[in-house]
């Protein structure tokens, strides 16, 4: 069996042997320094990337987050996806631990990796009330801002279930709230067109409707009656909007944010012979032709 020798000193094989083992060393040394992990990376951290946040601001906060090593390569490689000038504000959650590379390509497409926050807003809430739901959910939602913004916005809030980024705010859910409203109401346009009533006046209707309708089986009653009552010059005299009560006609703006259904009431009100209606304590609805029969109704469903 031949014995195993080495290169001779100075020779080509040993000198590329050396030069092997030193770009081995120097890989593992950059990425041990540069590329890996921090030691003390803290998994299961967030992270909040501010609005307007510049690529030098981020990588800073990173670094001291010991979520990077080195902010020179993190700046690299957020270049490198060219993302460096489109950087989204957000919640960024780090699970565990990751490379800079990785970092850096959830931070150059906006990839925060949070739950996305749910919010309900139910058929007819108006603002005040949507304000109370969003602003128990959204870190950065202003109800004063929202109501100054919203102010013409009543009735074309959709009610609707969405869901948001942690970091969005009030502007968003608006922007939300009334793309969704074009998108629902577009395909029914030709129907608001041929009701013979403006889509504004439709509107104000089915915020009514929503506010005084207990159910999917009388929507379209009410609307029915409602519509009735203008025709005839009769005071709509709904509870839900008491200037009602003192002005004919529907009210001077919408009173809440209708749905899909209370706005198809509206559109195609059902023809009844009533004139009146109430709801009784467990939300029965029951219906009159004649003053007196409702007043029947009240004694016999209210007292």
């Amino acid at each position: 069996m031949e014995n195993f020798s080495y290169p001779k000193k100075n020779s080509p094989t040993r000198k590329i042997l050396y030069y092997l083992v030193g770009v081995i060393l120097l890989s593992f040394f950059c990425y041990a320094y540069f590329v890996s992990p921090p030691r003390n990376f803290p998994e299961g951290t967030v992270v909040k990337i501010e609005p307007g946040a510049n690529l030098r601001s981020i990588s800073l906060e990173l670094k001291n987050a010991n979520i990077i090593r080195s902010r020179t390569l993190f700046e690299t490689l957020v270049i490198f996806f060219g993302s460096e000038k489109h950087l989204t504000a957000s919640d960024y959650y780090f699970e565990s631990k990751l490379s800079v590379y990785t970092v850096a390509k959830r931070i150059a497409r906006g990839e925060h990796n949070m739950a996305p926050v749910l919010i309900i807003i139910p058929e007819g809430f108006n603002r005040e009330e949507i304000a109370l739901v969003a602003s128990s959910k959204l870190e950065n939602f202003n109800q004063k801002n929202f109501l100054l913004l919203s102010k013409d916005s009543e009735g074309y809030l959709f009610p609707d279930t969405y869901f948001f980024s942690s970091t969005d705010n009030e502007k968003k859910l608006i922007t939300s709230m009334t793309d969704n409203f074009i998108k629902k109401i577009t395909p029914i346009f030709p129907e608001i067109i041929s009701s013979g009533h403006t889509e504004k006046d439709i509107i104000k209707m089915a915020s009514v409707i929503e506010r005084e309708a207990k159910g999917d089986n009388d929507r379209a009653i009410i609307s029915g009656i409602l519509w009735k009552r203008i025709s005839i010059g009769m005071p709509l005299q709904v509870d839900a909007a008491p200037e009602t009560y003192l002005n004919k006609g529907l009210p001077k703006n919408p009173i809440s944010n209708p749905g899909m259904k209370a706005i198809l009431a509206s559109i195609h009100p059902e023809k009844s012979p009533y004139l009146y209606y109430l709801h009784d304590k467990t939300g029965g609805i029951h219906y009159a032709t004649t003053f007196t029969e409702h007043m029947k109704n009240k004694l016999r469903y209210l007292k």
